[in-house]
């Protein structure tokens, strides 16, 4: 049935068991200053970036082609047959693109890449997925065929802490910021499913309000169906142990998972006090 490893790049935000328990292989974002460059979740923490957001705005690069190279290299060593590689949407970095170009030089390891059309924890919560029944022995084929039936269920929505640093990455057109910035406008964002690129899912006034319509979606959610919170910030754990504990009263609601910290390579864009839910259908 052949040996299956997972792959993923450092957009990726789940909790370290599950990379540890499904020895998930992480490729490593650049984040680059003027003065110096970091490997991401090597040499730089999400910490320090949002401390640092202050002083200067880092630029960011997708991970090095020698480094997706020899993460190949070492596959091949372990003696895997196959890889299902998750990675961050194509509508806001090259790694799909990159990990397909290197993956067909190893003809010897049978590669699937999963452009997620999202990022931060719906990448994870795929490889968790995956793991899960990579373990009670699934094939790689029907994995394969099981990943897009997992997207489908997944629910990922965010609200800034600002509106800045979106504006500055040009993430979000600059006009249309700058006005919702003067009117305390704190846009739901999600995305979409053909592009994979942000989109205003609903536009609120105020931080509060923004935050109680993350919640308001899992409420309308837990009328139809059961489902599982996955519970991601920006430097921003007071609201989001709030925003746990009023998850953990909501009917419908049967399990929620505070992530932690959204990786440096999506906090860059997102900044500070950026809440992020993710409502996975059961």
């Amino acid at each position: 049935m052949g040996k299956i490893a997972l792959l993923t790049d450092s957009a990726c935000d789940i909790d370290d068991e599950t990379i540890r328990k499904y020895n998930i292989r992480v490729l490593p974002f650049k984040i680059i200053y003027k003065d110096r460059e970091y490997t991401d979740k090597v040499d730089i923490t999400p910490e320090e970036i949002y401390d640092n957001l202050k002083y200067e705005i880092p630029k960011s690069s997708l991970p090095a082609m020698e480094d997706i190279e020899e993460a190949y290299k070492k596959l091949g060593e372990e003696s895997y047959t196959h890889v299902i590689a998750v990675v961050i949407s194509s509508g806001l970095s090259g790694t799909y693109n990159a990990v397909k170009l290197i993956s067909e030089q190893f003809t010897e390891i049978k590669t699937y890449v999963y452009d997620t059309k999202s990022t931060s924890v719906c990448e994870g919560i795929i490889l968790k997925k995956c793991g899960e029944l990579i373990e009670g022995g699934k094939s790689f084929d029907e994995i394969v065929e099981y990943i897009p039936l997992i997207k489908k269920k997944l629910h990922f929505n965010f609200v800034f802490g600002t509106l800045e640093y979106a504006k500055k990455g040009g993430r979000i057109g600059k006009i249309s910021a700058t006005i919702g910035e003067l009117l305390d406008i704190k846009p739901i964002v999600g995305f979409d499913e053909e592009y994979g690129q942000c989109f205003t899912y609903a536009k609120v006034r105020g931080r509060n309000k923004s935050l109680n319509k993350l919640l308001e979606i899992g409420r309308e959610m837990g009328k139809v169906k059961n489902c599982d919170a996955y519970l991601v910030h920006g430097n921003s754990k007071e609201d989001a142990m709030k925003i746990y504990d009023l998850l953990k009263k909501i009917p419908g609601i049967i399990n929620v998972y505070l992530i932690g910290q959204i990786s440096a390579i999506v906090g860059v864009y997102s900044g500070p006090g950026t809440i992020g839910i993710c409502y996975v259908e059961n």
